[in-house]
């Protein structure tokens, strides 16, 4: 299956920005602007758990769907300041974010732990972003594949053929987040396939690969445009309407034009 027969997923991951005001007004553009794209195009936001029910009461109706930046691996208890999927479900969400380089490096989140986190957004009924990616010096060490292999790998060990076909994967070069680099296509494409290759092992071939990293309305169309790069998860980028739209216009470029 081509990556136009997938169609194209472009989601917003917000990271530790937003207030009130400024959600109000980013939100009501992007799903005015999404109303304009092609149905194969999903376009979605992943914004600070507070923000949800805003999320949720501004795009309700609209193309765009909303999600959170991680959950706990807990369905409940005693673990103070902790978020757990099945309260994301109550406002009406599609996606969680699980293992974004910035946890595994700032929070020391190891695969295992993203594994199981993974399980409970399955569980809750929600679509795991699984992110994975490698640092500048294990790319420079040839040790790119070892790296996102063994992340992807964890995850796959934990679920069911059934499960995996859920999933949406990330790979995000933590050398390429927020750095204003980015991999380049081909370098991107390259892991893509190597990704689709595990996925396929499991049986799930067709779930959407995106990029991540340092993506901008200059260089979307080109990433795009690769056969195993299904769309973007997109930083800083997301933030600001008209370059989040552009991109999503790049996404739908490439989904029409084949």
């Amino acid at each position: 299956m081509s990556n136009q027969q997938r169609g194209k997923l472009v989601v917003g991951n917000w990271k530790m920005h937003g207030r009130l005001a400024a959600n109000a007004a980013l939100l009501q553009a992007v799903a005015q602007g999404s109303g304009e794209l092609p149905a194969d195009v999903r376009v979605g936001v992943c914004v600070p758990s507070l923000y949800l029910a805003q999320a949720q009461s501004l795009l309700k109706g609209s193309p765009v769907v909303w999600g959170v930046q991680d959950v706990s691996a807990f369905t409940h208890g005693a673990y103070t300041g902790e978020v757990a999927a099945p309260m994301v479900t109550d406002f009406g969400a599609t996606f969680a974010i699980v293992g974004h380089s910035e946890r595994r490096a700032y929070h020391r989140e190891s695969a295992e732990l993203v594994a199981v986190k993974t399980q409970r957004v399955l569980e809750a009924g929600l679509t795991p972003i699984v992110c994975v990616g490698e640092t500048l010096e294990e790319r420079e060490a040839g040790s790119t594949e070892q790296v996102v292999g063994g992340q992807l790998d964890e995850v796959l060990a934990k679920v069911s053929a059934q499960e995996a076909a859920r999933l949406v994967v990330a790979y995000e070069p933590v050398w390429a987040i927020g750095t204003g680099k980015s991999a380049s296509a081909a370098q991107a494409q390259a892991v893509h396939a190597f990704l689709r290759a595990r996925l396929a092992a499991k049986g799930a071939a067709d779930v959407p690969l995106l990029y991540g990293g340092s993506v901008k309305p200059e260089n979307a169309e080109e990433l795009f445009r690769q056969l195993d790069i299904d769309g973007g998860l997109i930083g800083g980028a997301s933030l600001k309407d008209q370059d989040f739209l552009a991109i999503c216009k790049a996404a739908a470029a490439t989904s029409v034009a084949g």
